[in-house]
């Protein structure tokens, strides 16, 4: 279909959300188109400004806030001798909606994966090397995916604190291998907590 030009950039910026496709950002794109009201769109791109503007990674943990540090590095009945490492935002939500786990957390912003060119040096790696080296954390609970870059980045983790005064250790019941964390419900994760194990 051949649309105006203004709204096919609106269908293709909604393409690169995943899971979306063509069709789908067509229907998005001309739902705002017809259904939204003027101050609708107005409020809608604001938002989005907004967002830009004022939402940035917690420079402790790296997670999402609007100040320098986020809501659960700033709560003090947090349990600091437990550390979660995810790889994205969305990982601390999915654990955080068990409400099981009282810990903190630290995200890498992805995973190792040399053949993407993804090294050390491109994830959140170095804060975590200082939180665990300043901080009283006796457990550092690997939760990187069960995909080969998350299982790369698990080991290398295991590698590089192997010297710390650390217990490392990997989730792992009930999640299968190549599993998305994600994905995962709440009581699979629970159990991937429960029966977590010492990396050796």
């Amino acid at each position: 279909m051949n649309y105006p030009k203004a709204l096919n950039q609106l269908i293709d910026h909604f393409r690169k959300i995943p899971g979306v496709g063509q069709k789908t950002a067509e229907r998005f794109a001309l739902y705002i188109l017809t259904q939204f009201k003027a101050q609708d769109i107005q409020g809608f791109g604001e938002s989005l400004l907004d967002l830009q503007a004022s939402v940035k990674p917690c420079e402790q943990c790296g997670f999402l806030t609007e100040e320098a540090r986020c809501e659960i590095c700033k709560d003090s009945t947090r349990d600091h001798a437990q550390l979660i490492v995810v790889e994205e935002v969305k990982d601390v939500i999915v654990f955080e909606n068990t409400h099981t786990f009282h810990g903190r957390y630290h995200v890498l912003n992805g995973a190792l994966s040399p053949s993407d060119g993804i090294g050390p040096e491109d994830l959140n790696i170095e804060t975590l090397k200082t939180r665990l080296q300043d901080s009283n954390v006796d457990e550092l609970i690997v939760a990187t995916n069960f995909s080969e870059a998350g299982e790369t980045t698990a080991l290398y983790l295991k590698h590089i604190f192997s010297e710390l005064p650390v217990n490392v250790t990997r989730i792992g019941y009930g999640l299968p291998a190549g599993g998305n964390i994600s994905y995962a419900d709440e009581i699979t994760l629970n159990k991937a907590l429960e029966g977590r194990k010492k990396m050796e």
